[in-house]
């Protein structure tokens, strides 16, 4: 197995036997799914660019104008997060709670359910999509998350409501065909243990808006991933699209320390670890600081084993976020000035890229775009 064969251009991913394990019923009775998950014929050669959230570095995250401008912008895939509200629907959220995406604190009628949960060992308060039926969201209009450092992004407060998974299919559709390319989908089934405890699991979901949309085929412009373990080997065998196992640089995924086992991220990215991974997986999603270290005082570091190792496994490697803002580059990438001007992102880009990854999230995907394309 070569390094170019793991190439995401090369419309073609390299994968060890698929495991299935049951989550609830999803698995029951179906046959474990074995062997290559395509990449689209679409897909280009050389790294993909996936819009974080979107465009969510010109516009407030998880909207139809995010997801559309990414697209607009060059990027290969609209990634989006899954949430589920308290009549099942599935709404594009990064996060259950809302009140710091949405403008549902200026509604007095939902006051009421202001309240505090624990999830996944984190305690927020706030309010919840699981205490609103699809039709209460509606009501409410996407804010900007991070106004300090996107002011400019609080010029679309108000302006866009909370879309639907179905929605962004049917923006997908509707792009592909006006663009002249296939713009892929790269959703994430979040807190899926923490849902499925609340009665509202979201994988079976996810399987059938694919299959309906008929999305969920070799070769269809779509990646699922999540930062659990279990439900990604239990769609190993209803999925027919590439699975993505997200990792972080500290903690444990949430399913593995409510079941009592005790491995950790790190862990599970030693080299046997993503040998496990693939298994069930197609690629990895790693936090940026697995694949390149940060030194003590916040510069760029040394380039970690993560993708030698994953590529030996049969993996792809995706690395999350690639961010325009001083706040979020390596101390010695800032430019003089705020938090939220610009830094050197290009610098970032080449290291990774130099590092060897099939891909990159973006919140600006102009600027990811141009730096693999001047490769």
């Amino acid at each position: 197995m070569t390094l170019s064969s793991l190439r995401i251009g090369r419309r073609s991913l390299l994968t060890a036997t698929g495991s299935a394990a049951v989550l609830g019923t999803l698995a029951a009775g179906a046959a474990v799914s074995h062997g290559v998950r395509p990449v689209a014929d679409s897909a280009p050669d050389r790294p993909l660019v996936v819009g974080h959230r979107g465009a969510s570095g010109y516009r407030p995250e998880h909207t139809l104008a995010s997801y559309e401008l990414a697209a607009r912008m060059g990027a290969d895939y609209m990634e989006t997060d899954l949430v589920s509200t308290k009549d099942g629907e599935l709404v594009c959220r990064h996060e259950p709670e809302i009140g710091g995406t949405t403008d549902v604190a200026k509604h007095p009628e939902f006051a009421s359910r202001r309240t505090a949960k624990t999830i996944d060992g984190t305690r927020y308060e706030g309010w919840f999509t699981d205490d609103f039926t699809l039709a209460e969201l509606r009501t409410l209009r996407a804010v900007e998350r991070i106004p300090q450092t996107r002011p400019h992004n609080r010029i679309y407060d108000g302006r866009f409501p909370i879309p639907t998974f179905g929605e962004l299919i049917e923006l997908k559709a509707r792009l592909s065909e006006e663009l002249g390319r296939d713009i892929g989908i790269y959703p994430e089934i979040k807190h899926s243990t923490w849902f499925t405890g609340r009665g509202l699991a979201m994988e079976q979901k996810v399987v059938d808006a694919l299959d309906a949309a008929r999305l969920n085929r070799p070769g269809a412009t779509v990646f699922v991933q999540s930062f659990e373990t279990g439900n990604l080997r239990a769609l190993r065998s209803s999925l027919k699209v590439p699975l993505v196992q997200l990792t972080d640089a500290t903690g444990a995924p949430a399913d593995l320390v409510a079941a009592g086992d005790e491995r950790t991220w790190a862990d599970l990215t030693t080299a046997a670890g993503l040998k496990e991974i693939a298994t069930y997986a197609d690629a990895v999603g790693p936090n940026k600081d697995q694949v390149i270290a940060r030194n003590p005082d916040g510069s760029l570091g040394a380039v970690t084993p993560l993708v030698a190792n994953a590529h030996a496994a049969g993996l792809l490697v995706h690395p999350y976020t690639f961010r325009n803002e001083n706040e979020f580059l390596p101390t010695n990438l800032r430019s003089p000035g705020t938090p939220a001007d610009y830094g050197d992102i290009f610098a970032e880009y080449t290291a990774f890229l130099d590092a060897g990854v099939d891909g990159v999230f973006s919140d600006n995907a102009d600027t990811a775009l141009l730096a693999v394309t001047a490769r």
